[in-house]
């Protein structure tokens, strides 16, 4: 727990005026609970045995008064605590969406989509109880209790000793359970990220799920996991609930006790009925905030275990590490020095050599597997090489921040990126807006046809990964947004695979003009597009051979 506030302490520190009404708000709540079990004693002694006209119209009004001030504290408290903890959540997934965007891709390759947003939204949501809300109740309850605790004192010190001193017993059966209460709740957080993960898994899979008739085994398998977490679940309920049974066991043998004394208290006359039953409101009233500490301590263990999943994360350094300098030149030149990789211990590239200058159109081809995107993915620093170095203008790349030099580099992959925007969003994506230059861009990649045609033209909207275009209006889209960028590295990961013959030409065309003062890297397989290259690179398992072609 030291630990846990240690860690959110520099955002909860950004609070201190909201804390200090909300603390100020949970003493007035605290304190007009115990005036109200105090008032009890007037009610009986005074009005109801004494006959006391005057204090008829006093209590009434005094009791009033402090349901009042009980409101308007809960009320102030509850609206400045969930202040608190939602702006703490906006900034948790701010920068936890910041965190995750700086890993490199090996990050992503081994982390689940379906786990990562869990970690963003439902963890960093199980956060907010704890920073904001619990503190406070706990602050709320603390002064609760205190102030029975007075009223408690104030009316028996004799009964109090016996009403207060059963409560130390309950502390080590309560501390066993909320033990395994966190543990089953990291099995449950942990259950609960599979489950997003799968659904992750289904969305983004769902035409070969469908063209295979693979519905039903997407259902068994959910279902397998859905099970399971409504196992957890239950045990975390029936282990949360626990503390109930401990705790009304050990209040009714105090109340029992304190019955039992007190009333013989008040019969021999030691005792007034008003006080004895103002001392039992209190002890009733008291059992009530120290229940409800005692389950807060049992809920916070999965805020616990969400903080730990969540900092697993902001506090990992990604293994890529940013360059000191900006890269501002224009790239005349490309050399990848004997570079090796390594995918968990596979060999995907060894001893690459390869020069390319500015005006080369250079044609990687080899099967799949073969090191071609590995050596691509190099080039865009998404990865960094094990062995060797790559090189731009003569100056590694690892110097250099990433930004500045993926500002220079554009790539078309065959796995289209289509976003939820309108056509000029996905064309200038990553670059200022400029509708005439997007309008240059999809007449160069031979779009701008079907765009026009649709129905609100550029201003379209497309639908998420562009289910609403064909895989060739999208291949298209592509291509217009590496051609708006004007980059001076244009890497074409078999780019043109989706398009039929008469646009694969076209693009061809555009590729041809565009190529000047750029260096053009095309990943392929068909012959008419490695025609365009003037040095091809042949791959295979990892080694490359180089074919110059004077053109």
């Amino acid at each position: 727990m030291k630990l846990f506030f240690k860690r959110f302490w520099p955002y909860i520190k950004d609070y201190k005026f909201f804390f200090i009404v909300a603390i100020l708000a949970t003493m007035l709540t605290g304190a007009c609970t115990a005036w109200g079990t105090y008032l009890v004693k007037p009610v009986l002694d005074d009005i109801f045995m004494k006959k006391d006209m005057q204090m008829l119209y006093i209590v009434p009004a005094l009791l009033i008064l402090s349901f009042l001030g009980k409101g308007i504290g809960i009320l102030v408290q509850t609206y400045f605590i969930n202040y608190i903890g939602l702006d703490i959540i906006k900034r948790l997934r701010n920068q936890m969406l910041e965190k995750i965007l700086t890993m490199e891709m090996a990050f992503f390759n081994q982390m689940r989509n379906g786990e990562l947003i869990a970690r963003t939204t439902n963890d960093i949501g199980l956060i907010k109880a704890s920073v904001s809300n619990y503190l406070a109740q706990a602050a709320q309850e603390f002064f609760t209790i205190i102030g029975l605790i007075c009223v408690v004192i104030y009316q028996s010190p004799k009964l109090a000793v016996i009403g207060l001193v059963i409560m130390p017993l309950a502390i080590y059966p309560l501390s066993l359970i909320i033990k395994r209460i966190k543990k089953i709740v990291r099995k449950n957080q942990e259950k609960n990220s599979d489950i997003t993960a799968k659904l992750s898994e289904i969305f983004n899979n769902i035409e070969i799920i469908k063209a295979s008739n693979g519905e039903n085994i997407e259902i068994s398998d959910f279902q397998k996991h859905n099970q399971q977490f409504f196992k957890l679940g239950l045990k975390n309920a029936f282990l949360s609930q626990l503390n109930s049974p401990v705790m009304e066991f050990l209040g009714a043998l105090a109340i029992g006790l304190v019955i039992f004394l007190g009333g013989r208290e008040v019969v021999v006359g030691n005792l007034s009925a008003g006080a004895f039953f103002s001392f039992m409101t209190a002890l009733f009233m008291l059992y009530t905030p120290i229940k409800r500490l005692v389950g807060m301590i049992s809920s916070f263990q999965e805020a616990l275990v969400a903080s730990d999943r969540i900092f697993e994360i902001l506090d990992r350094k990604p293994l890529i590490i940013d360059g000191n300098e900006k890269f501002e030149e224009k790239i005349n030149h490309l050399s990848i020095q004997q570079v090796g990789l390594n995918y968990s211990g596979v060999r995907a590239l060894r001893d690459v050599n390869i020069e390319l200058f500015c005006n080369d159109i250079a044609a990687f081809v080899g099967k799949s597997g073969s090191g071609k995107s590995s050596l691509v993915n190099l080039i865009m620093r998404l990865y960094d090489p094990d062995e060797g170095k790559i090189c731009i203008n003569g100056k590694d790349i690892r110097k250099f921040t990433q930004h500045s030099i993926r500002e220079k580099v554009a790539i078309v992959t065959q796995r289209i990126f289509i976003f939820n925007d309108s056509v000029v969003a996905n064309v200038a994506y990553g670059n200022k807006v400029d509708e005439d230059r997007v309008l240059w861009a999809l007449k160069q990649a031979d779009a701008l046809d079907f765009v026009s045609a649709l129905k609100d033209g550029v201003h379209t909207i497309l639908d998420e990964f562009g289910t609403n275009l064909s895989g060739g209006q999208r291949q298209r889209i592509a291509i217009a947004r590496a051609i708006y960028k004007n980059p001076e590295i244009l890497i074409l990961d078999e780019a043109t695979s989706a398009l039929d013959m008469h646009t694969e030409e076209a693009i061809k065309d555009t590729i041809a003009k565009i190529a000047k003062d750029k260096i053009v890297i095309l990943v392929a397989h068909r012959p008419s597009t490695i025609a365009l290259a003037n040095k091809i690179y042949h791959f295979n398992k990892g080694e490359v051979k180089t074919e110059i072609i004077e053109r």
